[in-house]
């Protein structure tokens, strides 16, 4: 004869312990679900003494300046700049550099307007190089570590002074590529292990040369490699 061990108390018991067990499922699927993508940070240059809650070494005077799309420093692209002592780009595996930037007419032809260095010597440039008929974008990667490099520039490729703009550099994976506006120019491929922490100069070449004339409003940093549809960009509206 056969016996059920399934009495009433072991079968509320088993009842029990599954609801239990998809509960603890349905925790996990929306722990998953909710998992947010690590948070980036957003720099906004409203004053000159101290950038994303970090206090700055001021070169020059540079100036605060307001706008339709709110304030921005200016930069005299001779003897100005900000150096910040913070790295948000540290330990990346990928990342992503953006920058809403209006360059003047009248700067200097070689540019830079932000330099990201670790304290071994690694590096991650934004700079632009100016003619009378507009400027191009020129990106750079350096790793200290494997001596490798890259730079990306095509003076053909020239966009007008005096309006906002938003640029932007994206690794991942042993490859770079620049955009302007949320549209890719340029990429190509080098290695370049995580930076370590170092600082960032705003609007100046950190050995100060190659100065920067115009303006800067804001900075992202993003610990991932953004699809370009993730860009930021300026509408015409708002140039």
């Amino acid at each position: 004869m056969l016996v059920s061990l399934q009495t009433p108390g072991m079968l509320r018991l088993m009842l029990l312990l599954r609801s239990a067990f998809l509960a603890i499922l349905g925790l996990l699927a929306a722990g998953r679900l909710s998992a947010a993508a690590p948070a980036a940070t957003h720099w906004r240059l409203d004053r000159t003494d101290q950038v994303g809650g970090h206090r700055t070494e001021v070169l020059g005077a540079p100036q605060v300046v307001a706008g339709p799309g709110g304030p921005a420093v200016q930069f005299n692209g001779t003897s100005d700049g900000l150096y910040v002592p913070d790295n948000p780009l540290a330990h990346c595996l990928a990342f992503t550099l953006e920058a809403l930037i209006r360059p003047d007419a009248d700067g200097p032809a070689e540019q830079r307007f932000l330099h990201v260095q670790d304290e071994a010597g690694s590096r991650a440039l934004l700079e632009l190089r100016l003619t009378d008929r507009g400027w191009a974008l020129d990106t750079f990667l350096f790793s200290a570590t494997t001596q490798t490099k890259l730079a990306l520039l095509d003076r053909a490729r020239l966009h007008p002074a005096e309006r906002w703009t938003w640029v932007a550099l994206v690794y991942a994976n042993g490859h770079m590529a620049h955009y302007i506006d949320g549209v890719k120019e340029l990429e190509g491929d080098v290695v370049m292990p995580p930076l370590g922490t170092g600082r960032i100069s705003l609007g100046v070449r950190q050995n100060k040369v190659s100065w920067f004339k115009g303006r800067i409003r804001e900075v992202r940093f993003h610990p991932t490699a953004l699809a370009p549809a993730a860009l930021q960009q300026v509408l015409e509206s708002d140039r």
